[in-house]
């Protein structure tokens, strides 16, 4: 008789992650974070266009996250999804709060959420900044609806059926969202490198 024996998972799920946070480890917290937070905030930011509002929501986002006592809805559905529904829904709330949608203030520098370099090199970093800046100015030039499905899928790494629930819409429709972006944004940014300096 043969007994099989499956290796340990190397990294444990998120679920399990936040099983285990909700009985009491701290670390499992700490994992799911790290896991998370860089996508999550590019999320927010690229669909705001504004550091202190998407730095507050995403707060907000945790915040809810650890009041919320429910295990049930994360057996429904993937907790990168439900994060990410957490957040929007937050970000949503904040719009209505000023009641308006904010226009773009600021640019996100990705280069102060990532390590810093140890040199620094000017050259590298007016062209790493010259690229965020028609990176944003080409998101912003996105329909609301093709830009939030191209964040999703960029930073937040969901599939597009997960898009599909998280934005009450039909996968056809986040098929061809995805789609219009991603067309829209080559045409921008090879548009921009012909007229950059």
């Amino acid at each position: 008789m043969s007994v099989t024996v499956q290796p340990p998972s190397a990294e444990p799920g998120d679920a399990d992650l936040l099983r285990r946070y909700r009985a009491g480890d701290a670390a499992a917290f700490t994992q799911l974070y790290e896991r998370h937070r860089l996508g999550l905030f590019r999320f927010l930011i690229g669909l705001c266009g504004d550091q202190a509002v998407a730095e507050e929501v995403f707060q907000e986002t945790w915040m809810s996250l650890i009041r919320s006592e429910s295990l049930q809805r994360e057996a429904a559905v993937l907790f990168k999804t439900w994060l990410y529904q957490i957040a929007r829904n937050r970000l949503i709330d904040h719009w209505r709060k000023q009641g308006r949608h904010q226009q773009r203030e600021e640019v996100f520098d990705e280069q102060l959420h990532d390590q810093a370099m140890a040199e620094p090199d000017p050259e590298r970093q007016l062209s790493l900044s010259q690229d965020q800046a028609r990176l944003q100015a080409a998101l912003a030039d996105l329909p609301a609806e093709q830009r939030e499905v191209f964040l999703l899928r960029a930073h937040g790494d969901l599939e597009l059926h997960e898009i599909a629930e998280l934005t009450r819409t039909s996968a056809e429709t986040v098929k061809s969202r995805l789609r219009y972006a991603l067309q829209k944004m080559r045409r921008l940014l090879s548009t921009a490198e012909e007229v950059a300096p």
